[in-house]
């Protein structure tokens, strides 16, 4: 499916596409349903249903369960682990997840809190383990022209975190482009070990690139995930059972990487 959408030109619209498929558009298309069919029983059972998923579709309960099951991420790297790699033929590499194009506060431009938080993660586990980082991101289907992500990227760890990146991949717009461009990248330079940072939900499909990507070049790479943002949104029991833009967010970004593991995307 994806390669159809690429075959066609219809690559920018990708982001708005997805969107269509993704909470609250269906909930509210029941709501309109049962709008229209109001005085009929069926009406009633969409308008019942529409508010239902509407509600549960916001909660943090839902939408943690729902990435358990819809994509089983991997749990946690140990740190430890990483040290016993042979820094040689082994590297980290941080996923871009979002560059803001213009940030009035900072005078140009930055990256979004998942991109971020992605990076702190990656310079973390550098540190820990001894090994080198790099970040892979260019500029997004939906972005602007401007300043590639990992440029940004490589700007932040470099003056606020104090650890510069060894090398960055700076042409990609998406996962499929961020897989195939870093492993170009590093098959010169021996690269067989191969320590992945994203979000625990994008991880599957990010692998699952990674591992076609090597697969196309004929380089031999192991895999190792190293997620982040394992941590529940909203601790409260209560809390997570009650609508929140925290649940909201992650039952979206779940469904999303389910069908673009669905669609080969």
């Amino acid at each position: 499916m994806n390669e159809i959408v690429m075959r066609l030109g219809l690559e920018a619209w990708k982001p708005a596409l997805g969107t269509l498929l993704l909470p609250p558009v269906p909930a509210l298309l029941v709501l309109l349903l049962g709008l229209l069919w109001r005085r009929t029983r069926a009406g009633l059972a969409l308008l019942v249903l529409s508010a239902l998923l509407l509600w549960f579709g916001a909660t943090d309960v839902v939408a943690e369960r729902a990435r358990e099951v819809l994509l089983q991420p991997p749990p946690a790297v140990d740190p430890a682990a990483l040290q016993r790699l042979p820094a040689a033929r082994a590297t980290i590499v941080v996923l871009g997840g979002g560059r803001e194009a213009r940030a009035p506060e900072y005078g140009g431009p930055s990256l979004t809190h998942l991109s971020l938080e992605r990076l702190r993660y990656g310079v973390w586990l550098s540190r820990a383990s001894g090994l080198g980082v790099g970040f892979s991101g260019g500029v997004g289907h939906a972005g602007e022209p401007g300043v590639a992500e990992a440029v940004v990227a490589a700007r932040i760890a470099r003056e606020e975190f104090g650890h510069p990146l060894r090398w960055v991949e700076d042409g990609s717009r998406d996962t499929r482009e961020n897989a195939a461009r870093t492993v170009a990248l590093l098959r010169p330079r021996g690269i067989t070990e191969l320590v992945v940072v994203t979000q625990d939900w994008h991880m599957p499909r990010a692998l699952r690139a990674f591992e076609q990507a090597a697969a196309a070049q004929g380089m031999a790479l192991r895999l190792i995930a190293a997620p982040v943002g394992l941590a529940p949104r909203v601790e409260q029991p209560l809390l997570r059972w009650l609508p929140s833009s925290e649940g909201f967010t992650l039952l979206r970004q779940v469904l999303r990487e389910r069908i673009g593991l669905l669609m080969g995307s």
